[in-house]
Order: structure tokens, then sequence, then C-alpha cells
């Protein structure tokens, strides 16, 4: 008998390298005393306390889910949700008043309404959806989903611990070859933790403007930053006084994920100045019905947060992650010296390539199923292993072409600092004994 038959599609699907590790460990048998899951961006902090009191209070009189009744919302979200996206970027000193919200169930369906509106009918190499090299795996998922293309700039991790920005007359060639639709920035970076400053931002509007593209910029970390003196920046602080024409062709990516602390709430935002392509966003999102209503609610709370509240709450992030960001670091060339770091000057993550440490012919992947699936070595007299990300899946890369990931990491600060504290010398000493295993062989 003839068995249903799957899209070409999905039977060309295999787990994002991200969550590789996960499904690893889940199916090993023989688990150490103690794991340690710094592959994903799962951030394990409280949420914000005005969010925890709708959290915990969802029978309040005030609260529309007060009788058990969970309805639909409108398409666009509770006014109050959009409100309050509007009222975080309000209280870091931006111009809210000609912008436009569409509520998302997560930034990721905020990304899926982006690649529609920018990009090219789907089988088609037109309007691709530019991004600058190792960008979040998941834009290139998205695309190949939709049946959208993407195309890339690279940058190098040098020898310092520093990313390096390709050149503007690089990115400008790169746009005349392929004429994307959209140019895809991350200003506060995932996964790189490089920070762009005003004066970039500006000069790659610019060339959004000269080749008639939108500037698009996710930016779920906007507040994480840790360079002295540095001054918080945003494509909403590009206007047309820096760039003439840049106005209307502008779009954030948005979501309660990261600096908020609700990565399951899975409430985002598309939010741009142009009118007419907010009405077709919401036009398509029709599709989805709505986002999560409980989930918009929870987040609605933010509309109410006072300029002083919204800077206390992420000032007290900056410190915290700075912090931790440091001292990982550190630890990690003092007990490795020869392992190159990324100094991360925003968001939550840590880059390390082992390419002067390892033998020829190392893979990333393979490192991160080992430590998953067999791998663990004593920390403090327990029996640990580590859940990490290999970079492989962040580089958009033609075939033929050598991945800069086959040697890279990154680290996710979402473990507890005890935890986080633990990492250095876990991941040194599961190198180490993975190399091992690579001699015997």
């Amino acid at each position: 008998m003839s068995k249903p038959v799957m899209s070409a599609h999905f039977e060309s699907r295999v787990p994002s390298d991200v969550r590789l590790s996960q499904m690893k460990y889940a199916e090993r048998k023989d688990k150490p005393e103690a794991v340690i899951n710094v592959g994903i961006g799962n951030v394990s902090l409280p949420t914000n306390p005005a969010m925890q009191k709708r959290l915990f209070n969802l029978d309040a009189p005030e609260s529309p889910f007060n009788k058990g009744v969970i309805r639909y919302t409108a398409t666009g979200g509770f006014d109050e949700t959009q409100e309050a996206f509007k009222n975080i970027l309000k209280c870091e000193g931006f111009d809210t008043s000609n912008l436009h919200v569409t509520v998302t169930d997560g930034g990721s369906a905020a990304m899926e309404l982006l690649i529609l509106g920018v990009c090219g009918p789907s089988g088609t190499d037109e309007k691709p959806l530019m991004m600058i090299d190792p960008a979040y795996t998941n834009y290139i998922s998205f695309a190949e989903r939709l049946g959208r293309k993407t195309v890339t700039v690279k940058r190098h991790l040098n020898e310092d611990g520093k990313f390096s920005l390709p050149e503007i007359d690089k990115i400008e060639e790169v746009i005349k070859t392929h004429n994307p639709g959209a140019l895809l920035i991350i200003p506060y970076d995932n996964p790189t933790g490089q920070l762009y400053d005003k004066e970039t931002l500006k000069s790659l509007a610019e060339l959004c403007v000269k080749y008639n593209m939108w500037l698009a910029s996710d930016e779920a970390y906007r507040e994480l930053f840790y360079v002295e003196g540095s001054e918080l920046v945003s494509i909403w602080g590009i206007t047309d006084e820096d760039v003439p024409g840049i106005e209307g062709r502008r779009i954030s990516i948005e979501t309660a994920s990261k600096v908020w602390n609700a990565c399951g709430l899975r409430i985002g935002a598309f939010i741009t100045d142009n009118a007419e392509f907010s009405r077709r966003c919401t036009a398509e999102y029709t599709a989805n019905l709505c986002a999560n209503a409980i989930g918009q609610y929870i987040f609605g709370a933010l509309a109410h947060e006072t300029k002083e509240q919204i800077a206390e709450w992420c000032r007290n992030l900056r410190e915290y992650y700075g912090n931790l960001i440091k001292k990982v670091s550190t630890d990690l060339k003092n007990l490795e010296p020869d392992l190159i770091v990324s100094s991360p000057d925003a968001s939550i993550y840590t880059v390390v390539d082992v390419r002067n440490v390892v033998k020829p012919g190392f893979d990333a992947i393979e490192f991160c199923l080992y430590c998953a699936g067999e791998g663990a070595v004593d920390i403090d007299g327990v029996q640990t292993t580590l859940l990490i990300a290999p970079m492989k899946g962040f580089y958009d890369i033609e075939e033929g072409e050598k991945n800069p990931g086959s040697t890279q990491f990154r680290i996710s600060y979402v473990e507890t600092p005890e935890n986080m504290y633990k990492v250095p010398e876990l991941f040194v000493k599961l190198l180490r004994q993975y190399e091992a295993t690579r001699n015997e062989k």
C-alpha cells in the first residue's frame, strides 16, 4: 500500500543547529549529575514587576479575563498593547507620533511578516532580504519556509575578539548585484554582541534611500549595551534630518522576550512609519486572527510605566549582564589564552572561536553533540556537561564556501550567575576531553 507523501519542503527540514544540543541531551540515557544550558537565549530572570502583577492576577476586576472568557482580540492587538510598545520607545526618547504597531506572536511572527512584505515572489531571486553575517539563524529558516531568498555580506571575527563590519562600498556592491528589498540589521547584535553606533546606522540608512530599500531593524536587545559613554541608538533615532528620505521606509521588530524577560509570553510587534505598509501588514496577519490575548494583556502593563521606571529597569539589566559577560569572557581567556573570545558591547551573547586551539578537521556541531550525548567533566565534585550553540547556522554559506562557524560557538547569558561562572572551566575541560577522543581515532 502506498504511503502519503510529505512535501519536498518538509522532507528537507532538519532541526535548527541552536536546538540540536537540547534534542540530543533529551535522548541521552546516562545523563550526568548536572547540565548547564547556554545554547539558546531563554532568559531566566523574572519579568518586569508591572507585568508580574497582571500575570498573577488574571482574575482581577479590571482584567478582561476575570470571568474565565478568552476571546480573540483585534488583529492588530489590544490598543493598550500597541501603546505599550510605543510607550517604551517614547520613554527612550524617540518620536512615536507616526508609528504604526501590529502586535504579533513573538518577534518571529513579525519577522515572517517582514519577509512577506519586502521580498519578491516566492520561488524567485527577486528582492531578497539582505543581512549582515553572522546573523540570527532563524532569519534564514523563515525565508526558506516562505520560499524567499536571502543575501549577505560577512563580518569576520578578528584575533582580538572584535567583529569587523564590512566597508560600506562592499555592502553597496552586494546591493547593486542582488537588488534586495530590504536591509535587515541588528544594532545590538545577536549573535556577535556587536554594537552599532549612530554613524554606522546613518551610513546604512543612506544606502537604503539611495537604492530604494526598506531599512529593517531587529531591536530585541535595544537597551542592552555596555560601552561606557555610548548613547541609545535605534532606527527610530534616524530621521529625515539625518538622512533625507529615510522616513516612511523604517521597520522595527520588537519583542517581550529579552529586555522584558518574557520569552515564553510570545508577544512581539511589527512597527513601521509607513501607514500603507502597516495596513497591508495587518491585512496579512488576519490569517493568524490575532496574537496571544493573555500575553498581550500582561505586556500591556508597560503602557502605564513612567520614563523613570523604564530607565531604572533597563539600567539594572545593563549592570547585571555587563558584569556577567565581563567575568565569563575574562575567565575563558585566562583558562585558555589561545581562545578567541568576543568582547560583546551589547546583547546577551559571547562568541568563542577555538580555531587556534583544536586540530584540523574540527566541527563545532560534532563537539556540541558530543557534549550533549556523552561528554561530562568534574566541576566542583559534580559530573557536569554543557549545552552550547554552534555558530555554523548563523552564516549564510554558499556551496563549497568555508563556514567560519565550524570553529565558533555562541554562549547565551541565560543561566544563574552561579552556573554562568562555571561555564569557562566547563567549556575548556570538555573541549580538551573531546580533542583527546579525536586523538584516539
